[in-house]
């Protein structure tokens, strides 16, 4: 591992010691912003949401810019233990790689540019945005994306442990909360009567029931569930979290509407079904012969790795969608994500960032 890793590893460890769950990015949206300032880069700021803004400067006022962005949120709350443990070429801790390298690598591309003496025609913005994970709703990127529309070269989404892959697909989703409520009661006298509990358990068999094709690829999650006072109680009220993808946004439509009119049925005399809608990430792609996916497999492929192109659910969501460019590239690969488990392999970590500078200094050479 060279110096310029060495460094990022330190730095990514520094960022995940700080906890950053979605909606709570703050602390670390300050640290970020004084990295920003450190390095004397222009136009420093935080906007409403908590997204850190820095730009270096190119040769051209006017020219498009390239928006380089990596996601400060985690899934993991406050209480969860941040302990790193490094063990031979892994390092494991909550949060290590997804996102915590991908935002230490936007200092990264800094100081590699500096380190070769390379100033871009072009101004590079970066972007330390929030609201990536659960609930967030891509609400950070949908800011980013409204703040500098049209007028962009495109963007490069980081992202810790997605080395080896270029994502320029975008998956749809469709997100809700449903709620059953009933007049509740006791589990013995009253018995016979709905529970909200038994009501809910039996639509999620209903929805997950339904037959989804494996191409294109297609899935449903029901991820939380909640309801009920006790074990002898009727339950009044009862709560799940749905989660739907699909590759083909045709596909997703028709799974919506299939999903809705169980809604719709399980709405009857004495139970009352309603379904809040908590989340939509728009689908979106750019072709696999673009030159932004062709530069960052050529980027790879100059490291001796052979991209896989692929689909996802990012921030480049939000850009691909409105028909901007955007690829999501990585840093290293790992394992455990979204558990206290995770861990990043440092061995590949230097690779990752040539590749992904490498991207930086040629993205719009042929614009300009």
């Amino acid at each position: 591992m060279n110096n310029l890793s060495a460094k990022l590893i330190d730095l990514a460890i520094q960022i995940q010691q700080i906890p950053a769950p979605t909606f709570s990015e703050g602390k670390r949206a300050e640290f970020v912003r004084g990295l920003f300032v450190d390095e004397g880069l222009q136009d420093v700021s935080i906007d409403a949401l908590g997204n850190v803004f820095a730009r270096l400067p190119g040769r051209q006022k006017k020219a498009a810019a390239l928006v380089i962005s990596a996601h400060l949120d985690t899934v993991f709350p406050n209480s969860v233990n941040l302990q790193v443990r490094k063990e031979a070429e892994k390092i494991f801790a909550a949060g290590i790689g997804d996102n915590s390298l991908g935002v230490a690598a936007l200092l990264g591309v800094i100081w590699s540019l500096r380190q070769k003496k390379i100033t871009l025609a072009h101004d590079i913005w970066f972007a330390a945005n929030v609201g990536e994970e659960g609930l967030g709703d891509l609400c950070g990127m949908r800011a980013v994306v409204e703040r500098f529309d049209q007028n962009v070269i495109g963007y490069l989404v980081l992202e810790g442990l997605a080395f080896g892959h270029v994502y320029h697909r975008a998956i749809g989703v469709r997100r809700y909360r449903i709620t059953a409520k009933t007049a509740g009661g006791h589990s013995w006298s009253d018995y016979g009567q709905p529970s909200a509990v038994h009501e809910l358990a039996a639509l999620v068999t209903r929805l997950t029931a339904l037959r989804l094709p494996r191409e294109p690829r297609t899935t449903m999650n029901v991820g939380r569930f909640d309801g009920g006072t006790g074990i002898n109680v009727l339950a009044s009220e009862a709560k799940c979290e749905l989660d739907l993808r699909s590759e083909d946004p045709a596909v997703l439509s028709k799974l919506i509407y299939q999903v809705e009119e169980l809604f719709r049925l399980a709405d009857r005399d004495g139970v009352t079904v309603l379904a809040e809608i908590i989340g939509q990430r728009p689908a979106g792609e750019i072709p696999s012969a673009h030159p932004l996916v062709k530069l960052a497999v050529n980027c790879l492929s100059e490291q001796g790795i052979s991209a896989v192109l692929t689909s996802g659910s990012t921030d480049a969501n939000i850009p691909l969608s409105r028909g901007i460019p955007a690829v999501v590239m990585g840093i290293t690969t790992g394992g455990g994500a979204h558990t206290t488990h995770e861990y990043i392999r440092l061995e590949q970590v230097e690779k990752g960032m040539k590749a992904v500078v490498r991207f930086v200094e040629r993205a719009g050479v042929e614009e300009e």
